[in-house]
């Protein structure tokens, strides 16, 4: 499916936010994905990522993650000034505003002339937990999290009694949780004491582990593995068409 990609720049409870949307260019009426990025943003794996869910389908909004924190248009690199910079800003914004753009992401979603309203969520690294905390609004039926960093270490900012494992009970829509084995930034402690709360909260949830590093969807650098990357689009893409079309 061809497609077709702009800017939109939204209004959120902290200021604008540049979003980047995806869409079918064949008229019709299509579902809509939330794409959360790394702490780096838009980044070029992460606009082909966005393309590629796109083309089956969906509307894929992408939205500047710290918006609040960088001047629009803002990328970082794959570098070490990139990722000090970039877990800076994961420092410095609270979940509460995530919830707050997410509000204002699903408000756009819904008043897109060919949408058909239903919204789902996915994201990985900080996005993978994005993802999952964007399933908190009952309005996002299905979420796909890809090796979610900080949700089994509480370790991002947020009010008391707004932890994102703490609230997992709220969850009504499905999550696929995804994780690599050989990831640092989710070790095995870590994997077990979120797959312990999704038991014992009883959401409505699947659980796989691949043996691969973190970042093993990004197409550039060593990390990559392709084959894995594949199945992961596959799974996605029969999760949104069986929860949002």
């Amino acid at each position: 499916m061809i497609i077709s990609n702009h800017q939109h720049d939204i209004k959120t409870a902290t200021g604008v936010m540049r979003t980047y949307r995806y869409s079918p260019v064949e008229s019709g009426s299509y579902p809509c994905i939330i794409f959360y990025s790394e702490i780096f943003q838009q980044t070029a794996p992460i606009a082909r990522s966005a393309a590629i869910l796109a083309s089956h389908g969906f509307h894929v909004l992408v939205p500047e993650v710290f918006h609040e924190l960088n001047p629009i248009g803002t990328v970082l690199a794959y570098d070490d000034a990139g990722k000090d910079k970039g877990n800076q800003d994961k420092w410095n914004k609270p979940l509460e505003s995530h919830d707050s753009d997410t509000v204002a992401l699903i408000e756009f979603a819904k008043a897109l002339p060919n949408c058909t309203g239903n919204v789902g969520a996915m994201g990985v690294c900080i996005g993978g937990h994005l993802a999952y905390r964007a399933a908190l609004n009952p309005n996002i039926k299905a979420a796909f999290c890809l090796y979610a960093t900080d949700i089994h270490s509480d370790t991002l900012p947020a009010k008391a009694g707004n932890n994102s494992l703490e609230r997992m009970s709220d969850i009504k829509g499905e999550l696929h949780f995804i994780f690599g084995k050989q990831d640092p930034h989710v070790p095995v402690d870590g994997r077990i004491k979120i797959y312990q709360a999704c038991q014992q909260t009883g959401i409505n949830f699947q659980w796989q582990e691949v043996n691969a590093q973190h970042a093993f969807m990004r197409d550039e650098g060593e990390r990559y593995d392709a084959a894995l990357a594949i199945q992961m689009y596959q799974q996605a893409v029969a999760l949104f068409q069986r929860k949002l079309v």
